[in-house]
């Protein structure tokens, strides 16, 4: 399997993003990408990544959502994989709109699932399409800033750069 992969510097570190030529299958930061090879094996197997510019337009999107324009990723096609649950989630969280924020209780009810809050802060904990899928705007129920794999500071900046700060504090 050839996949393409482009590197994208942003505020908060370098970004690398992976697409399978119809969809964004990954993007996770630079200094992670032990953690986005071993979820691109875990997915596919064997596989090579072809370095791409701007494949599918990602990149340049994600620039412009960095530079401020807030609504460049929402089109952005994603494949996730992942189980029936985990893909629910991964889409519930692109219902969250921009500026907003929503706690894992409440992500789990929206999906008919209201006592599997830890459920849903797990499968938020394997999102392969990092800010694109927006799990960083998922916080604790007292709104406090908990789990985020690209580290609390990061979660923090991508909330306050959407304007959604709203005195969460770090856990």
């Amino acid at each position: 399997m050839e996949l393409q992969i482009d590197r994208v510097p942003s505020p908060i570190g370098p970004v690398l993003l992976v697409a399978d030529g119809a969809s964004l299958v990954s993007l996770d930061f630079e200094a992670y990408q032990g953690r986005l090879h071993a979820l691109l094996a875990k997915r596919y197997g064997h596989y090579r990544l072809a370095r791409a510019r701007d494949p599918l337009g990602a990149s340049s999107r994600l620039e412009a959502y960095f530079a401020g324009e807030l609504g460049a990723l929402d089109e952005i096609p994603v494949e996730t994989g992942g189980t029936e649950f985990q893909r629910a989630v991964w889409t519930g969280l692109r219902q969250i709109p921009t500026g907003t924020v929503t706690s894992y209780g409440d992500l789990a009810a929206s999906l008919g699932r209201p006592k599997a809050c830890r459920a849903v802060g797990y499968a938020n904990s394997l999102n392969p399409v990092a800010i694109v899928l927006p799990c960083h705007r998922v916080i604790g129920k007292n709104r406090t800033l908990t789990g985020y794999a690209g580290g609390l500071e990061r979660k923090r900046w991508l909330l306050a750069h959407e304007g959604a700060n709203q005195g969460a504090s770090a856990e």
